[in-house]
This record gives structure tokens, C-alpha cells and sequence, in this order.
């Protein structure tokens, strides 16, 4: 049965084969951290070469991997109980690998040098060439070998969506390399260049979760910080804030042709006059008090 053909059943939904899980194992269960160090040594090499093919650039793929570990461990009670805790981990590490955001940094705009081999190359490069989705999907399905309806629930989207994905990915590989055309051929394709990928070194154990640690204790202090923040500038402004409302003034306008009053107005004729009388005639005496007849 060919690749192509377990999609189109997997799309009509019939079903499809899926690798067993892990067996279970006897025995107390470990500590946290000697789990936690199970668990990376197991699967971050590997991750890093998925990475890689997904990125194309070594920095980036050890970069996603130990990001991928530092959430872990920061939520390891969720990771712990989980049914496929390297399945958790590989999300998470193809979400911030295939990231959008890394663009705008200026040391992954560029993936690093192709390897040696023209066949190796062009396949390489032809897959960068898809977009991330697509390449998630082919890697996850043909390169790693899990279920469409797995492949489907950990890209989140429904089984026919990642089914026509992996469908155009696999026709948009053959157009640049015929001899991928063949599913068993491309799977092959994909183990070799996930094999011969370049060395990627890896932290310890330990000092991944130290970093997860110091992570987590940075958010925190900067949370307290900024809580301390709003708290004061909400407590500066309960107290400079004024009590009542104050409506302001509004500016003068001529209402009904009457002048706007602003300031002294000029004074009339007879107003001139009686401001000189006053000028001219003493301070005091019977003039000033008793109105003049005239």
C-alpha cells in the first residue's frame, strides 16, 4: 500500500495504523528531576535535528529545543502525566522553531551554508521552500512516521486538512526533485538528512533546568514589579485626582447683537463729561453731595 493511498483512507476516514505507545515499566516512579533528565537526554538530540530541518540554521534549533525544555520543566506536573510527554515537547519546540517572529532577528534571517551532497541540497532546500505548515506536516508524517490523525491533532487541524497539506507538500517536492515522487522514496530521503545532520550542542540537564528556573524566577520579579507599578501610579492619581467636578468657563460670544464684555468699554460723550466735572470741582463740600440742577 502506497503512502499516498493511506491518506486518502485516513481522509475518508477509514482506519489507519498507529504506532503502539511506550510500554509500561514496573518500579516507583522516579523523581521529577531524574525524570525530567530521562526525558531530555532521550529526546533533544533528536529534536535538534528536527529542528534543524525544519529551520535549516543550527542557533535556532538549539534555541527552540532548550526553550521547549525550560517550559517543560516549568510546567512538569502537566508534562508529567501527559500520555506522550515527548510529543508535548515536540510542539512545543516545531511552535517557536517555525515562528514568524524569527525573521526580524538579524542572526536568522539567513539559513547557514547547505550541506555537502547536491541531492542533499536540493532536497533541503526544496523543503524550506514550503511553507511552515506544510513542512511540519510532511516532516511529522513521512520523516518521523506518526498517524495522520496524530500528525493532524498536533499541527491543530482537522485529519483532512493535514492530509491535503501533506498532499501538496508531496506534490510541490516532486516538481523540484522527480525521484521524491515515490512516498517510500522520500521517507528514505527524510531519515537520511535527519540523520546526516550537523552536530548540534546541546546544555546539560541540569542547566536547562536551571535556566527554566532562573526563567521563571525573572517573570516573577518582573511581575511583582510591574503590579508594584500600577499600584502606585493608581494610588498617585486616587490622590492628585480633583474631588468635584469643575465645569469650565466658556469663552464670550455676542448674543442677540449685544457686545461681548471684556475689559472696560470706552466711555460715552456724556460719561466724558461728568468724569472732567469731577476733575475740575473740589474733593469735598455740598457740590460733591447735593445733584447740581443744571
Amino acid at each position: 500500500m502506497t503512502g499516498n493511498t493511506q491518506v486518502a483512507q485516513a481522509l475518508t476516514g477509514e482506519p489507519t495504523e498507529t504506532p503502539p505507545g511506550p510500554p509500561p515499566q514496573d518500579g516507583s516512579a522516579p523523581m521529577p528531576t531524574e525524570a525530567f533528565d530521562a526525558l531530555y537526554t532521550g529526546t533533544a538530540p533528536d529534536l535538534a535535528q528536527q529542528a534543524y530541518l525544519l529551520t535549516g540554521r543550527r542557533r535556532l534549533a538549539r534555541e527552540a529545543v532548550e526553550y521547549a525544555f525550560h517550559v517543560a520543566w516549568g510546567r512538569w506536573p502537566e508534562v508529567a502525566i501527559d500520555r506522550n510527554p515527548a510529543g508535548w515537547v515536540r510542539a512545543v519546540t516545531y511552535d517557536y522553531a517555525l515562528s514568524p517572529w524569527h525573521r526580524f532577528r538579524p542572526a536568522h534571517r539567513h539559513p547557514d551554508p547547505p550541506p555537502d551532497g547536491r541531492r542533499a541540497r536540493g532536497l533541503r532546500e526544496a523543503l524550506l521552500e514550503l511553507p511552515p505548515p506544510y513542512r511540519r506536516t510532511l516532516l511529522l508524517y513521512d520523516g518521523l512516521g506518526i498517524g495522520l490523525p496524530e500528525t493532524a491533532a498536533e499541527t491543530e487541524a482537522s485529519t483532512p486538512a493535514a492530509g491535503n497539506r501533506l498532499l501538496h507538500a508531496r506534490a510541490l517536492l516532486a516538481e523540484h526533485d522527480p525521484d521524491t515522487t515515490e512516498p517510500e522514496v522520500l521517507r528514505a530521503r527524510l531519515a537520511e538528512l535527519l540523520a546526516a545532520g550537523p552536530t548540534i550542542v546541546l546544555s546539560a540537564p541540569r542547566a536547562v533546568r536551571t535556566g527554566s528556573e532562573r526563567r521563571v524566577r525573572l517573570w516573577t520579579r518582573a511581575a511583582v514589579a510591574l503590579t508594584a507599578l500600577i499600584v502606585a501610579a493608581t494610588a498617585f492619581t486616587l490622590a492628585t485626582a480633583p474631588t468635584r467636578y469643575e465645569p469650565p468657563l466658556a469663552p464670550g460670544e455676542a448674543v442677540g447683537g449685544v457686545p461681548v464684555l471684556s475689559g472696560s468699554q470706552p466711555l460715552t460723550q456724556q460719561e466724558q463729561q461728568l468724569r472732567d466735572r469731577l476733575h475740575s470741582e473740589p474733593v469735598n463740600g455740598p457740590p460733591r453731595l447735593v445733584p447740581d440742577s443744571r
